[in-house]
């Protein structure tokens, strides 16, 4: 596929964006509701488990519900449109550098701002705990998130606003608007952690405005949440799931460590992902136009 086929390209609507996108989270909802009932019947049932305090076993299987109950609604709705399962952005093929650079991104961030929290004197490491199966099943469990929620946000609902007439920014930024409502009854959730989930948003969704896949959003996500839960001791979105390998104290709760929150809550978040998400657009944008003009001079 050519740049320009990404960006001119429009295929014919067979069903209006305002139909499609509440009854893709209708079904999706009649599934969760669904699929989560057989889930906390195995754990109650076979596991012995409630379903309120599941642990890190009972969270991987509701999460494994919910990604069931996501990808049965696109499946649905894929084929009432007439559109192929492929167009997700699930294929992996050819996108592996996507993966890495996911990666490298969250990498990026965590060295960059709990490096400079640490600097500040925002956070404190006071323990240290290595577990190797609570770190490989928290990464499982994130993985199955990041997969859930990517699908949902982008691969369905920004997928389907770019195959629309509206710009691709203001699409991006429905969607993203979309993905900080999903969070609205998180714990510890107030302004400044719902303007960053708006901005995490943006910034897991730009790399999929050039290459309509997922697998730089899923990486970035994957690799966000378990290396600020689980590998560095913060809340993830106010949610503490799993031991986490450092421990750390907040000599003071406040804007620039994120307090309760976690990271996501932080001032310092907010300015790295402003600052990654115009990266991405730039290289985007740049790419776009070299494709472009290697295109129509051939």
């Amino acid at each position: 596929m050519t740049a320009e086929d990404i960006v001119e390209k429009k295929e014919p609507k067979r069903l209006p964006v305002w139909a499609c996108i509440p009854l893709f989270i209708g079904i999706f909802f009649i599934f969760m509701g669904l699929y989560g009932t057989l889930a906390r019947g195995f754990l109650s049932m076979v596991l012995g488990v409630e379903a309120r305090h599941p642990g890190l076993v009972g969270y991987i299987l509701l999460e494994s519900s919910m990604l069931l109950a996501v990808l049965t609604a696109a499946a649905i709705m894929l084929r009432f449109e007439r559109c192929p399962f492929s167009g997700l952005g699930l294929s992996v093929r050819g996108h592996t550098k996507g993966l890495w650079y996911g990666f490298l991104m969250a990498v990026l961030l965590y060295v960059v701002g709990f490096g400079l929290s640490l600097a500040m004197g925002e956070v404190e490491v006071v323990g240290f705990q290595f577990k190797t199966w609570d770190l490989a099943g928290a990464w499982v469990f994130f993985l199955l998130v990041a997969v859930f929620e990517e699908i949902l946000m982008r691969g369905y609902i920004l997928g389907r606003l770019l195959h629309t007439r509206l710009n691709k920014f203001l699409s991006l930024f429905i969607s993203a608007s979309l993905f900080a409502f999903l969070h609205i009854f998180n714990p510890e959730i107030n302004a400044l952690p719902m303007i960053n989930l708006l901005l995490a948003g943006m910034l897991l969704g730009a790399p999929y405005l050039y290459t309509r896949n997922l697998c730089f959003p899923i990486s970035l996500h994957l690799f966000w949440n378990w290396i600020q839960g689980p590998v560095l001791g913060y809340q993830v979105s106010g949610n503490n799931f799993v031991s986490t390998m450092l421990k750390l104290n907040m000599p003071e709760k406040n804007v620039l460590n994120g307090g309760a929150f976690g990271f996501e809550g932080s001032l310092i978040c907010t300015v790295l992902m402003i600052l990654f998400t115009v990266l991405i657009i730039w290289w985007g944008e740049k790419r776009t136009a070299i494709s472009l003009a290697v295109h129509r001079s051939c």
